[in-house]
């Protein structure tokens, strides 16, 4: 790790101007992604611009949207009565994601952008185009168990890390932004990139810009949602293949359908061709076997994750189950 420089602010003007001044700096509020990168080589910012005292850790309702700080931790938002009660599904996702320890430190900014845990990302030795841009990637052909089966590139596999941003993902959130220009805001699930020819850039922020909070719309999947994640261990390990989803159901008719999943792209991956499938048919195992089966057409594998073509349908199906049962 290189010497750097640290700095603390209390406000997001003061942050952004702070950034600003040096491109080769980071913001760090709960570092648990971060910090791991700056150790092992992998990012090497000479300036920290602290921002755990902006004050961003509101978590509110707003007639008919609910309001999420940028710097609320984890843990903050998954137990917040406001998050269980009308998005459980968000509190199941944020539960899944990492320890308890983790989760009490890692803010909602944060989680949203953290980088790839492919090996090779984080192995500066090996090649990889998102580390190095014009190194190659070492995941293809090379070992590929965890990496991506929709919307990959020759240029990277590596899937995106969060179970939180699956969740965001289905429940159409938007992401407030702030910079040198005031505030604007972008759909969540435009947030995120696919790898394309520029793997290295995980997502649309700006270099000068910086979240400041989630606005999500309340909605009615609430009782019927659930967030499945297979794993190979079931604590503080990421997803092999992660679903979630949420139901509206009336009279045994799917009226709403929320679906998203992690563990298979560079990107939270919605299943809107699913979605589309779905509403308006009834909520029987066999529209819910269809609906994975089409979600399934543009996937492609790379040998050691070729059991993925399994999985992801299978645990679509087993988390439109779940939903279900919740009636």
């Amino acid at each position: 790790m290189i010497n750097f420089q640290y700095l603390r602010t209390t406000s997001a003007k003061s942050a952004l101007s702070l950034i600003a001044k040096d491109q080769n700096s980071k913001f760090i509020a709960g570092g648990t992604n971060l910090i791991d990168l700056m150790k092992r080589g992998v990012s090497s910012p000479e300036k920290l611009v602290d921002i755990n005292h902006v004050p961003l850790k509101q978590i509110e309702m707003h007639k008919d949207m609910i309001i999420i700080g940028a710097l609320a931790s984890n843990t903050a938002v998954a137990e917040h009565e406001i998050i269980k009660d009308h998005l459980p599904l968000l509190a199941m996702a944020l539960n899944a994601g990492a320890s308890a320890q983790l989760r009490n430190v890692a803010t909602v900014g944060g989680n949203m952008m953290q980088r790839t845990r492919c090996g090779y990302f984080y192995d500066t030795e090996m090649p990889c185009n998102k580390r190095q841009p014009g190194s190659g990637c070492g995941a293809v052909g090379g070992f590929n168990r965890m990496h991506a089966i929709f919307g990959t590139s020759d240029k990277c596999i590596a899937v995106h890390p969060s179970d939180m941003c699956v969740a965001l993902t289905a429940l159409d959130a938007t992401v407030v932004i702030a910079g040198p220009k005031g505030e604007h805001k972008i759909l969540f699930k435009d947030f995120h990139r696919l790898a394309g020819d520029t793997p290295q850039l995980d997502n649309n922020l700006k270099a000068d810009e910086m979240i400041v909070r989630l606005e999500i719309p309340l909605n009615s999947i609430g009782r019927n949602s659930h967030y499945l994640k297979v794993r190979d261990r079931a604590s503080y390990a990421f997803a092999l293949v992660s679903v979630a989803a949420g139901l509206e159901i009336a009279n045994h008719i799917v009226t709403d359908v929320r679906l998203a999943m992690g563990g298979v792209a560079h990107k939270p991956w919605r299943l809107t061709a699913s979605e589309d499938f779905l509403r308006g048919k009834e909520a029987s195992l066999e529209n819910f076997e269809q609906a994975a089966k089409i979600a399934m057409k543009d996937a492609k594998s790379f040998g050691e994750n070729d059991f993925k073509l399994v999985m992801a349908p299978n645990t679509i199906i087993e988390a439109l189950t779940l939903a279900k049962s919740k009636i």
